[in-house]
């Protein structure tokens, strides 16, 4: 709804504009502007009423253009108006309304540029020229369940994976609050792991952008308010190590071909369940996967994760249901993160996904 309103406020805005270059040209009997008009900043009228218009259609069509479109636009203007200022003044209101809101979508797609930057980089690095097929003898080592789930994915004689692109759908939410809804695109990468998560919560109708970025063995976590302002800007030991949590569970999740990674060490427990040590540099972590008898795994419960707000550790699980055919495999197409506090389980995130493509060779 506040997309439209800002569309109609930009776009009369705009309109406004005509006057000043009627008025400069003769056009019609303009009394809501006393003050004389020459004819070149007439033209800058004219020129301005264009630029906000354009702006308007970008900005209807979702185009990363617009918001540098509109703070020219509204420059200019505001320069104009200052000629005619007893004339024109409230106009202030508008341009400052929207100088506002495209230097925030500008500061959003700035910071989604680092991002952008890192997957093409990580795609770069990547060796796609030895890229064989996942054998039956590749898993014959593993875990009766987990050979069990990865024959029930469909991954054995698909291409090993070196990296996927994730989109979710989800929602999520602090201890003792509501839920907000977010949008993200993440790439995962095996060979060196490395997973960036680029997240935009819709929070009170504004966009907060977040950037889970973890690779060379370290991991930050970046939100900013409208893009300009870290609320949350964290890094350090206990964040490497939970995200080397959310890393392993990705692979777990999402990518099963990765399971045969020898940085993991598996321990049979039951035909059932399974505990995995996966390995990466400095950070070490476990996690106990449980299967059902379809061969579907259905949870992931690890010890080793921090709950980054309090720099304190909780069991934390993903449980998972629906699986259907995403990506040429049958994945989960459902998950919760779970907290498991003292007082009790607190599920702060809901996860659909919408898509997942492997073995990426360009950012799209």
């Amino acid at each position: 709804m506040l997309k439209y309103f800002f569309a109609f406020i930009m776009l009369i805005h705009g309109l406004i504009h005509f006057m000043g270059f009627a008025k400069a040209y003769g056009f019609g009997n303009i009394t809501q502007l006393i003050k004389d008009i020459s004819k070149p900043n007439g033209l800058l009228w004219l020129f301005a009423a264009i630029l906000f218009i354009a702006a308007t259609l970008l900005f209807l069509l979702k185009k990363e253009s617009w918001p540098y479109i509109a703070i020219v636009a509204a420059v200019i203007s505001q320069i104009l108006i200052i000629t005619v200022w007893k004339d024109a003044k409230f106009g202030t209101i508008l341009n400052i309304i929207i100088l506002f809101v495209g230097i925030a979508s500008w500061a959003i797609d700035h910071f989604e540029m680092e991002f952008k930057a890192d997957v093409k980089k990580h795609i770069a690095q990547t060796d796609f020229y030895n890229n064989d097929l996942l054998r039956e003898a590749d898993i014959a080592s593993l875990p009766m369940p987990v050979q069990k789930y990865i024959r029930y994915t469909g991954a054995v004689n698909k291409s090993k994976v070196k990296n996927m692109k994730v989109v979710f759908d989800g929602e999520m939410r602090e201890k003792g609050k509501d839920f907000f809804k977010f949008t993200s695109v993440q790439y995962n990468f095996f060979d060196k792991p490395a997973r960036l998560f680029f997240m935009k919560a819709k929070m009170y109708e504004t966009t907060v952008p977040g950037y889970h970025r973890y690779q060379n063995e370290t991991a930050t976590m970046q939100i900013k308010l409208l893009g300009l302002f870290n609320v949350v800007n964290v890094k350090g030991t206990e964040m490497n190590k939970a995200e080397t949590v959310t890393v392993f569970n990705d692979m777990c999740l999402m990518a099963p071909a990765a399971l045969i990674d020898k940085r993991i060490e598996w321990t049979a427990i039951d035909s059932l369940s399974a505990n995995a040590t996966f390995t990466n540099g400095i950070n070490k972590i476990t996690a106990t996967l449980y299967f059902n008898e379809q061969g579907q795994l259905i949870n992931f419960i690890s010890d080793d994760r921090y709950a980054i707000g309090e720099m304190k550790q909780y069991r934390f699980s993903t449980p998972v249901k629906n699986y259907t055919p995403i990506g040429g495999i049958k994945i989960m197409e459902y998950g919760e993160t779970v907290w498991h506090y003292p007082d009790g389980e607190f599920v702060y995130g809901k996860f659909t996904l919408k898509s997942i493509e492997y073995n990426v060779t360009d950012y799209r």
